[in-house]
Parts: structure tokens; C-alpha cells; sequence
């Protein structure tokens, strides 16, 4: 069980409260009350169990028909802090973030065939979004962008009906963590513009959800 942090808060929120979480979801993607939402992981009966690799496709109960995972991303990919379903078929993957320097990532894969494939398809994802050409993906912001990465994946390579779900959280005192909405739209921003992605393509298929700790704890 996670002890502090996001991993801590993340774990909460999905099985103390997910109604505050859904509530955000529908109303920031305008789903209609009727699509009931599910959250997957991190489950308490599950250990609070984080799935990558073929096990986040299987956990979400979905197939990739068209290109398969291990074409696109080496084995080692990203950990989702959790997942979800909608009884309409809708699939989340979800990154959690409790302070700013929490953003902060760079590729830690050393093998140079992973390197590759995790470079290409960073690019591939880039030249899709039209994001600025010149920028390294795999250094700085790198977890933000491998998040985008699948999302392309998913959605624009399969035709899943998927969604990325950003949540931020506010006042979590122990990591020193922004205490306002403003603070995190502040460090998203620069994020965005380091990455060349103030607009693009798949920006309708993400959300940004701000949830204060103290309603969950």
C-alpha cells in the first residue's frame, strides 16, 4: 500500500472515493449519466496491484487488432497508476502527480533495440500531434510523453475508444505539493510548450483532473 505521495493518494481516491473521480471524469469528457464508470486498478482486494505490458490491455478487456503492443513499446512500459472502464465501452488510463518535481522524467531503458522502439514511436506520436520536431521527447518530460504515446496507441492506431486522464493533486503537505489549481495549471503549461503540444490532435481524448486530498482522506 502505497505510504505517501500520489501512489498513496491515488490509491484513496480508487477505493474510498472513486464517485468523486467519476464525477470529474463525466463532467470534464461530457459523458452522459447513464455510462457508468468502473475503476479497474489499483484495487484494494487486488493487492492495489499497477499493471503495464500486455497486462494493462488485458486488465482493461480490450484486444489491439490492428498494431499490437510489443510492435510499438518494448516490455518494461509504463506503470498506470490506474485504470478504468465505462459500462459504454470507454477506457482510461490514468497518471497520478501529488507534487511538481513528480513531472520530472527521462527514459531509463538501456538496451539499444528498446531505445529504438521506444524513439520511434515517440516520434511517430510527435509527427501525428504535429509537436515541434526538434524537441527530445525521451528526456525532461519524458513519462508525459510515453503516456501520450499509448494514448496514440490505443486510440488513433486501434480505434479503442480511449481516454488519458491527468489528476493533480492539491495539498498534499508531506511532498510539499501545490496547494492551488493554479500552481498545477502553471507547471502544465510549461509542460506543454516544452513539448510543443499547447493544441493538438488528441487533446479531446485527455483530461486534466485537480482533486484535493483533503476530501479524501
Amino acid at each position: 500500500m502505497g505510504e505517501k505521495g500520489s501512489k498513496k493518494w491515488i490509491q484513496r481516491l480508487i477505493n474510498d472515493k472513486p464517485e468523486i473521480l467519476n464525477e470529474q471524469i463525466k463532467r470534464n469528457l461530457r459523458f452522459t449519466n447513464d455510462d457508468e464508470i468502473q475503476q479497474c486498478s489499483p484495487l484494494k482486494d487486488d493487492n492495489y496491484a499497477e499493471y503495464r505490458d500486455k497486462k494493462f490491455i488485458d486488465r482493461l478487456d480490450v484486444r489491439l487488432k490492428i498494431v499490437c503492443l510489443r510492435d510499438f513499446w518494448p516490455t518494461g512500459g509504463p506503470h498506470w497508476d490506474a485504470l478504468g472502464r465505462s459500462s459504454k465501452g470507454n477506457i482510461f488510463l490514468v497518471e497520478a502527480k501529488s507534487h511538481i518535481p513528480e513531472m520530472m522524467s527521462t527514459v531509463r531503458a538501456k538496451d539499444n533495440h528498446s531505445l529504438l522502439k521506444i524513439r520511434e514511436s515517440l516520434e511517430r506520436t510527435k509527427d501525428f500531434l504535429n509537436a515541434k520536431k526538434m524537441v527530445d521527447w525521451s528526456v525532461g518530460f519524458y513519462q508525459y510523453a510515453n503516456r501520450l504515446a499509448h494514448l496514440y496507441l490505443l486510440r488513433e492506431l486501434n480505434q479503442l475508444p480511449a481516454y488519458l486522464l491527468f489528476i493533480y493533486f492539491i495539498n498534499d503537505s508531506e511532498m510539499n505539493g501545490p496547494n492551488t489549481i493554479d500552481e498545477w495549471k502553471g507547471a502544465i503549461k510549461l509542460l506543454h510548450i516544452y513539448l510543443g503540444i499547447r493544441r493538438h490532435k488528441m487533446q479531446r481524448f485527455t483530461s486534466d483532473i485537480f482533486i484535493d486530498v483533503d476530501k479524501i482522506r
